[in-house]
């Protein structure tokens, strides 16, 4: 399993209403990358760590090796921001090349560190209601509010596949390992691109084994998925609408 699916059906979250999650995180993403404040994500960013980590008694160590993922690429980004190749050095400071400076000034460190705090708040609103909620009750949350529904049923579709690549592909490495098929760069090269021909042969046999499945069950555009009712609570609803009128409050003393 899925290291994000796992958390999304241990959290003691999972039990709150799908919809209070999606509109809190959702609208709480909205107000940080259109405030575009560093106290605000910052403060978004402590908030849905401390949700998730807290109250939906997901494990610290896993939280922060998701958050590790795009971290790296966060903080490149930001350098690339903030540092700048020019011809004329900055006031913060500059290393000499030749005639060219690697140089860094207020106004592009202040950017970097801007986009770099924006985009973290951000990735902590998708976390929090992707390790607390579980797909299917997002499913039936876009359901409910009128996606497409080719568009729920190839989310679906692709959800379970997944599972069942993942599967395959570990079977696939598992026998190769056994018959020292990674032994060296050549045989792992090799035996690399085999599984990857091998699965999606498998994937293709699968695929059309389900479609003939889901036929003889007469399948007619709608796939069932068992519904569990969890009725949102006022309590709740109160502390969300709080704590986006606290953001936009924050938001609003910061550009005056």
């Amino acid at each position: 399993m899925i290291t994000i699916d796992r958390l999304s059906y241990s959290s003691e979250l999972r039990y709150v209403n799908a919809g209070e999650k999606f509109a809190f995180s959702m609208i709480t993403l909205a107000l940080c990358v259109t405030g575009r404040s560093v106290l605000v994500s910052a403060a978004v960013f402590m908030v849905m760590g401390i949700l998730t980590v807290r109250k939906g008694k997901i494990p610290f160590s896993d939280y922060r090796n998701l958050l590790a993922i795009p971290l790296v690429f966060l903080i490149m980004n930001a350098l690339v921001l903030g540092i700048s190749i020019r011809e004329t050095p900055l006031e913060l400071f500059a290393v000499s090349i030749g005639r060219w400076y690697v140089t860094a000034g207020k106004e592009t460190a202040r950017y970097g560190i801007q986009v770099f705090c924006t985009a973290m708040g951000a990735v902590s609103c998708m976390y929090f209601l992707a390790c607390n909620t579980t797909m299917p009750d997002l499913l039936i949350l876009l359901r409910k509010m009128k996606c497409p529904k080719v568009l729920i049923e190839l989310m679906l579709l692709i959800y379970r596949f997944i599972f069942v690549l993942l599967d395959s592909a570990h079977a696939i490495f598992t026998a190769q390992h056994s018959r020292l098929g990674y032994r060296n760069y050549k045989t792992s090269l090799q035996s690399f691109g085999m599984l990857g021909a091998d699965l999606f042969v498998r994937s293709i046999k699968r695929s059309g084994a389900l479609y003939d499945s889901m036929e003889a069950r007469c399948y007619d555009g709608k796939i069932q998925v068992l519904e569990e009712e969890y009725p949102p609570k006022r309590k709740e609803i109160m502390g969300i609408a709080a704590f986006e009128l606290a953001v936009i409050l924050m938001l609003w003393i910061e550009i005056r």
